[in-house]
C-alpha cells in the first residue's frame, strides 16, 4: 500500500502534466480546437485528442482524472476548486450577501429627531443686497 507522501509526489507529478499538456497543445486556428501533442499516459490523453473546442465540449478535468487513478484520500491531496467549495465559495455565498455594521450607522431611535432650521442669510432676503 502506498503511503500519503508518494501519492503526494504522484500527484504533483501529475498537475506537472497537466500543465505541459495545456502549453504545448496545438492549436488548430481553422476548426478551433485545442490538439494534445504528444501522449500523455497519466492523464489518460493520446495524441491528437481534442482537449478544448469551442461549442458543447468539456475539457478533461483534473479531478476526474486524479479519480480515476483511485487515491485513498482526493480531499486530502487535492484542495476543492472554488466553485465546488472552500474558501472562496464561502465567501461569495456567505460573507458577502451579510449585512454589514459599522461604527458609523447608528440604530434608529424611537423618538423622531426634529432638526431645527438653519438662520437664514441677510435677514431672509438671500445674497441679493437691495
Amino acid at each position: 500500500m502506498e503511503t500519503l507522501k508518494e501519492w503526494k509526489e504522484f500527484v504533483q507529478e501529475l498537475k506537472r502534466e497537466w500543465r505541459f499538456l495545456w502549453r504545448n497543445r496545438i492549436d488548430d486556428r481553422v476548426s478551433a480546437e485545442g490538439i494534445a501533442d504528444r501522449d500523455y499516459s497519466m492523464l489518460f490523453v493520446e495524441r491528437g485528442t481534442v482537449i478544448i473546442a469551442t461549442r458543447d465540449y468539456t475539457p478533461p478535468n483534473l479531478m476526474e482524472i486524479l479519480q480515476q487513478h483511485n487515491p485513498p484520500n482526493v480531499d486530502i491531496l487535492v484542495p476543492p476548486s472554488s466553485s465546488v467549495g472552500g474558501w472562496g465559495k464561502f465567501i461569495r455565498s456567505t460573507l458577502s450577501k451579510q449585512k454589514r455594521f459599522t461604527g458609523r450607522t447608528r440604530p434608529a431611535s424611537s423618538e423622531p429627531s426634529h432638526k431645527k432650521e438653519q438662520q437664514l442669510k441677510k435677514r431672509g432676503r438671500g445674497w441679493l443686497h437691495l
